[in-house]
């Protein structure tokens, strides 16, 4: 588990630190409202990839569910689906650039200028969407055969040459919030590039063949692969939305809430992305459990994962005590964007604590690809997270909206707490006789 685990942790921490460095190097221009133009383009691509984020999470399950029953043409068979499905997307999306960035915008409102700086910065990553989406794919096929070692080299390289540019393109060249999302952009093409020679590489020794007309003769796995992925984009959709929410209302409190908001939600997605490893994990063990009818390693996987999990999100929140005010200072040193963002850090302190167990059920649902259960869960979480948040939102203002977020995080691992049983029962029920 750990050997599984610990490569995506340090893959996916890789991910909010980005997201650090883009917010550091807009930090240090003389407005908060270049924070806010970052917060708000990358929330943009957070709509428009997060909700594909199906491509990763379903290819990780129906892979781990093929390998651990051997079969290994199925295991070739979904890299070739998936990935045929995400270039279409990707190429969609770029179709369909400017009445996606027209509906960005009137669903989260910011000021003028905001919006002007966040127009900039997805004008130019919006190019890049078949390449990130076919990283998604590269991902979580590799995930699912348990080489997360290959996901760590390929999000490190990703993530390092996007730094890399940052720092060279926006401080050095001068080209401001425009070189934040060029550095993206190009980091993303070479990483899928370099991402689809590894999972050809490696299907050589799987055997089977390539054979795109087999995989629609194929119906029944097809229409499978079709209802996961819609289940998890409406599930994923309603996840993003909630965030979108979370920085809309912000953003409506002014630019320095907004900006300090940003700034503290860094400390959500690093350990969100951080814990997702133990997710990432049980995902891969627990369709390898279901492929092969294991009872005892899916009972293993879950304990285990999950203990790990709990004692990592300890660690975060002790870590953010002790180091959360150093870590504002860095981010950015406008004087009443780091006093706002004080006044807000207890929220960011406690969070990885309430929202460790909705990451990790959600790993054990996707290596099980029970999607239906993902999806009514997040829908009714989230219901219930936008009806809190109206009414603590005019309560108590902004610190009405974090506990809002917590309620949110712990509605969503409620619910699926409530449906667990089922995965276990379903493995009984088609697991041979002792």
């Amino acid at each position: 588990m750990l050997r599984l685990a610990v490569p995506i942790i340090l893959a996916n921490i890789g991910q909010p630190l980005l997201g650090a460095v883009d917010t550091a190097v807009m930090g240090h221009l003389p407005s908060p409202a270049y924070i806010g133009g970052v917060a708000i383009g990358a929330l943009i691509f957070s709509f428009l990839y997060w909700a594909f984020g199906f491509l990763r999470m379903a290819t990780t399950g129906f892979v781990a569910q093929a390998r651990g029953a051997g079969d290994h043409q199925e295991i070739r068979d979904v890299a070739l689906r998936t990935v045929l499905l995400a270039a279409m997307l990707g190429f969609a999306i770029v179709a369909l650039q400017a009445p996606a960035q027209w509906f960005a915008f009137w669903a989260v409102e910011a000021s003028p200028r905001v919006e002007d700086l966040a127009g900039a910065y997805f004008d130019i990553r919006v190019w890049g969407a078949p390449a990130a989406l076919t990283v998604y794919v590269c991902i979580g096929w590799l995930i699912g055969m348990e080489r997360t070692g290959t996901v760590l080299a390929l999000t490190l390289y990703m993530n390092g040459l996007n730094i890399a540019l940052d720092l060279l393109f926006v401080p050095v060249f001068g080209w401001g919030i425009e070189g934040v999302a060029l550095a993206t952009l190009i980091a993303e093409v070479s990483t899928a590039a370099i991402g689809v020679a590894v999972v050809a590489r490696l299907h050589r020794p799987l055997g089977g063949h390539w054979g795109v007309r087999r995989l629609f003769a194929d119906r029944g796995r097809t229409a499978g692969l079709l209802r996961a992925n819609a289940d998890i984009f409406l599930r994923t959709l309603c996840l993003i939305f909630g965030f979108a929410w979370f920085t809309a209302q912000g953003a409506k409190l002014g630019e320095t809430v907004l900006a300090a908001n940003a700034v503290l939600f860094h400390f959500f997605l690093l350990i969100g992305h951080g814990l997702d490893g133990f997710a990432f994990a049980a995902e891969a063990l627990v369709g390898g459990a279901i492929g092969s009818r294991n009872r005892a390693h899916y009972g293993t996987t879950i304990r285990l994962t999950t203990l790990w999990a709990g004692i990592v999100a300890a660690g975060f929140a002790l870590a953010y005590l002790a180091a959360g005010g150093l870590v504002i200072d860095t981010l950015t040193d406008i004087e009443k964007v780091r006093e706002t963002a004080r006044t807000f850090l207890p929220w960011a302190i406690a969070i990885p604590l309430a929202g460790v167990w909705s990451f990790q059920l959600d790993g054990i649902f996707i290596g099980a690809t029970r999607t239906r259960e993902m999806r009514n869960g997040m829908a009714l979480a989230l219901a219930v997270y936008l009806a809190c948040g109206y009414a603590l939102l005019d309560l108590w203002g902004n610190n009405g909206l974090w506990l809002s977020l917590y309620i949110f995080l712990i509605a969503r691992a409620a619910f699926l707490l409530l449906w667990l049983p089922r995965i276990g029962a379903a493995i009984r029920r088609h697991s041979p006789s002792p």
